[in-house]
């Protein structure tokens, strides 16, 4: 039985967006700021506390919870036929050092509140329903970024993730070990039908949403990836002495390549992206013309023939910004996330369970990575967005308005109810 064919009692269930809330400001004072942010990063004590307060919530709601061997927390709900996929949902709650209270932290306490709520309700599905931890998303103090995901979904292997060292030379292994979150049970095998169904629901942290005073981001796709390191190198001289035509300035042809990287993004919008994010100087001196360059780029596209192109742009803009400047451009790619279109079925359950409750919603893309994309690899897969005050997330004053995180939580009710079926 599909939430269509549910009975009307059903059809009106909604989550308490009073106990959602309170979760996640009890969440919060782990790591909590003095700035009203979150400083909380994987795999420290302040992460154990915040993963026993989790288990603790699973068990309370008579989840069966086990860890797997990269730390990712699984609490299960039993349905009727547990031999049928189940039904997952989930996030993270680990933070940048800067954080806030809801990136990654609401999708993991929606699906919590989800889950109390058919307890209360006294519903049983069809499917059994899981809620998942994934270790290390933000990559604040282990690389890679999504390693919890990156892993189940087979992205690179358990021993490459637990090999992974800080700044202080701990490794992943190390730190899970000091937790008490070295799970004994196997990382589960990447396989289509391991999971039949994956919702994630997240704040935006972009201002989209809230631009367009809309509820719900209906999350059709994450953008693609290519990062890049690019060095141009000229001569370093004298900045009196060297006339300006013979000058071999590489900080000069840097600055035409930070304007065409802007302008490919802008030449194939209205979803792609370019970013400089980062440039070193060399020699970096007051009266000396700079002869060495090094910076980032940063592509991101909807579809990967878009991203191709971008990257056909970017390296075209490299060679003539050095032709015209008597510079030389090395131009590395050094990260490719290929772009991941989301299930249709489960979009459109996003979708349907917002009209149903009268809710505005957009079709949106996601700029940002999340587990949700990896788990698009192995599993159909579906994100729910709400808004974000100002669209500022990653910061200590990342907000988001209670009743928006109530409509999200009750939409992700709804789409997992859908997949997962309601025993008759």
């Amino acid at each position: 039985m599909t939430l269509a064919s549910a009975t009307p009692s059903l059809a009106d269930l909604r989550v308490d967006g009073a106990r959602l809330w309170q979760s996640l400001m009890d969440l919060a004072r782990i790591g909590g700021t003095e700035k009203g942010g979150v400083c909380r990063l994987a795999l420290t004590d302040l992460d154990r506390q915040g993963r026993d307060l989790f288990v603790n919530w699973a068990m309370e709601a008579g989840c069966e919870v086990r860890v797997d061997a990269i730390g990712n927390i699984f609490a299960r709900r039993p349905g009727r036929n547990n031999s049928l996929p189940a039904v997952m949902t989930g996030s993270h709650i680990d933070t940048q050092p800067t954080g806030g209270k809801f990136d990654g932290n609401y999708g993991v306490l929606a699906g919590l509140e989800v889950l109390r709520t058919l307890n209360d309700a006294g519903v049983q599905t069809d499917a059994p329903l899981e809620l998942a931890v994934w270790t290390n998303e933000e990559g604040s103090r282990f690389v890679p970024v999504m390693m919890g995901s990156g892993v189940y979904a087979g992205a690179f292997t358990l021993e490459h993730a637990l090999s992974q060292q800080d700044r202080d030379g701990v490794s992943v292994r190390e730190a899970l070990c000091g937790i008490g979150y070295d799970g004994a049970a196997a990382v589960p095998p990447a396989q289509p039908d391991g999971v039949g169904a994956y919702f994630e629901a997240h704040i935006e942290q972009g201002p989209v949403l809230e631009a367009a005073d809309t509820v719900i981001g209906v999350v059709t796709a994450a953008l693609g990836q290519r990062w890049y390191d690019v060095v141009l190198t000229g001569v370093e001289a004298h900045a009196g002495p060297t006339p300006m035509p013979l000058r071999r300035d590489a900080l000069l042809a840097a600055s035409e390549l930070v304007l065409a990287v802007n302008q490919i993004a802008l030449a194939h919008a209205p979803n792609a992206r370019g970013t400089v994010g980062w440039m070193d100087v060399f020699p970096n001196s007051r009266n000396v013309i700079p002869g060495r360059v090094r910076l980032t780029v940063d592509l991101r596209a909807a579809d990967d023939a878009t991203l191709s192109a971008m990257d056909a742009a970017l390296r075209a803009a490299a060679e003539a910004a050095a032709a015209a400047r008597g510079v030389t451009a090395q131009v590395d790619q050094v990260v490719y996330f290929p772009p991941q279109p989301f299930a249709p079925a489960l979009v459109d359950s996003v979708r349907e369970g917002a009209k149903a409750l009268s809710m505005s919603a957009l079709d949106v893309v996601s700029g940002a990575g999340h587990d949700a994309v990896y788990l698009a690899r192995v599993a159909p897969a579906a994100m729910i967005f709400v808004p974000c005050k100002d669209g500022i997330s990653h910061n200590e004053i990342e907000d988001a308005r209670p009743e928006h995180l109530e409509a999200g939580c009750n939409v992700l009710l709804r789409a997992m109810l859908a997949q997962a079926g309601v025993a008759a």
